[in-house]
């Protein structure tokens, strides 16, 4: 793999890669395996809890009745503020401290804050808890893809990718199914305990692998580092509760203007420090930051769309949580169809193509849903068909922007590159749901108008991630 984005100025010798691809059997060909299962299962427990607490808010008031609707939302929001302020700072410490080590240490983290999440005797508990959860998920996810990408040989790389990107996709889209059968059955707690037996055995397939030599980088600047999380922090923050609090508050409005001066006092730190927090150089390559720039757009209409979808069903079509989650699922496996598709089928130098056809796919699914749901209930005839095209869409083009962002990054820059596409995904999350609350704001709950117009709104955006798609070309065109 080459590529033109130079490194850091303190980038150390790149890790060894394998030659060539292993023979089925082989112990190199175990390890390969063994790497992606359990950076697969971390995956989805890390993006899982994005989306599966959603639907178990109806039972978190019923246990904790003093509880205002405001403190709730922050079991959610706590963990998603954290997991987007610590994802680059994640990938950069995987990069220097090893993919391994991290990924041990963040696991442990993440099952221990499982177990508190799953014990938590008040809301202020069972906050802090997910806070420490999302401490963990930051540093798994980078070092996932990194054990991943290094412990399998480059010719079978786009395909061990394809099903890292198959198992998030299905995460975030089967995360409301999920979570309202363990809320139905056992109750909002299971949803955090069921995270401890999958944990622990993520923990013990990853002791196994093998360590990573050190790179030879240091670890990034203090204080750069402190600015970066703490500004990505406040935006995404700030744009959450933006329509709770009001975007006039002088709350939001101190987020938003110190998120962004901390965001520029990053970036002022990372341009002159040896060992900058954020490698702005990443973004020197023109597919690198292509890739960035679809994410933030195609993450700003996913994750609106998927909340939208769960909050029409329930309200318009009079769903319960339960049915509303198990209704969504197929378009879950589609995501995850369409994920594998492109891991095993699509070549290098086509990536991009896929990016813009599975975004433009998602975009088309969402226009069909603004111009033919409506309050009659349709679900076989309307609902289930524009679901599987919306998820296929959605596993497709996920999965081609992590492969294209790889393809632009030095092998040990994988976990940093990660990290921030991941960041930038985030905070395109952050932005949609904010977007979504805004329009939902103006129409009464169970009109269906507003929900139409998110579903516009998501249309436009996985057209702008279609639109951005071609500059990723120019630079994976030429990689092998």
């Amino acid at each position: 793999m080459t590529t033109a984005s130079p490194h850091s100025p303190d980038t150390g010798p790149a890790t060894p890669q394998p030659a060539g691809p292993e023979q089925a059997g082989t112990p190199a060909a175990a390890t390969a395996k063994l790497a992606l299962l359990v950076a697969s299962g971390a995956t989805f427990l890390a993006v899982l809890d994005t989306t599966v607490v959603n639907i178990a808010f109806a039972d978190l008031r019923t246990d904790f009745p003093d509880a205002s609707l405001s403190q709730l939302t922050w079991v959610v929001t706590a963990y998603t503020v954290v997991f987007a302020a610590l994802l680059a700072v994640g990938g950069r410490v995987a990069d220097v401290i090893g993919r391994k080590r991290l990924f041990l240490w963040s696991s442990g983290v993440f099952v221990a804050a499982s177990l508190l999440s799953g014990l938590a005797a008040d809301v202020p508990m069972l906050i802090a808890a997910r806070a420490l959860q999302g401490v963990g998920a930051a540093g798994l996810i980078p070092s996932a893809l990194g054990l991943v990408l290094q412990h399998t040989p480059a010719a079978r790389r786009q395909v061990a990718i394809g099903v890292w990107g198959a198992v998030g996709s299905m995460a975030a889209a089967v995360g409301p199914s999920l979570g309202g059968l363990l809320v139905d059955v056992w109750g909002w707690r299971s949803v955090f305990l069921i995270n401890l037996p999958i944990g622990l055995v993520i923990l013990l397939g990853a002791a196994r692998l093998v360590a990573d030599k050190p790179t030879g980088r240091r670890l990034p600047d203090p204080l750069g580092t402190l600015a970066l999380a703490l500004g990505v922090g406040g935006l995404v923050f700030g744009v959450t509760q933006g329509t709770e609090w009001g975007w006039d508050s002088g709350r939001v409005l101190g987020l938003l203007a110190g998120g962004a001066v901390l965001l520029v006092v990053a970036l002022l730190l990372s341009r002159a420090h040896a060992a900058p927090a954020l490698e702005l150089d990443l973004w020197r390559s023109r597919a690198f930051a292509a890739t960035n720039v679809t994410s933030v757009l195609f993450g700003a209409a996913m994750y609106s769309y998927l909340l939208s979808s769960l909050l029409f069903l329930n309200a318009v079509w009079g769903y319960s949580e339960l049915k509303a989650g198990l209704a969504v699922t197929p378009g879950a496996f589609a995501a995850a169809i369409g994920a594998m598709v492109v891991g095993r089928r699509i070549q290098p130098s086509a990536q991009w193509a896929a990016v813009a056809v599975g975004s433009a796919l998602f975009g088309a699914s969402c226009a069909a849903m603004y111009l033919l749901l409506g309050t009659e209930k349709q679900y076989a005839a309307v609902w289930l068909p524009i679901g599987v095209l919306a998820g296929i869409g959605i596993g497709a083009a996920l999965t081609a922007i992590s492969n294209a962002a790889t393809a632009a990054l030095p092998p040990e820059r994988y976990a940093s590159g990660t990290g921030l596409l991941m960041t930038t995904r985030q905070i395109g999350g952050a932005l949609g749901i904010a977007a979504l609350a805004a329009i939902l704001e103006r129409h009464h709950v169970l009109d269906d108008e507003g929900y139409l117009q998110v579903f516009l709104a998501c249309a436009i955006g996985a057209a702008g991630a279609a639109a951005a798609a071609p500059a990723i070309r120019s630079r994976s065109a030429r990689h092998t």
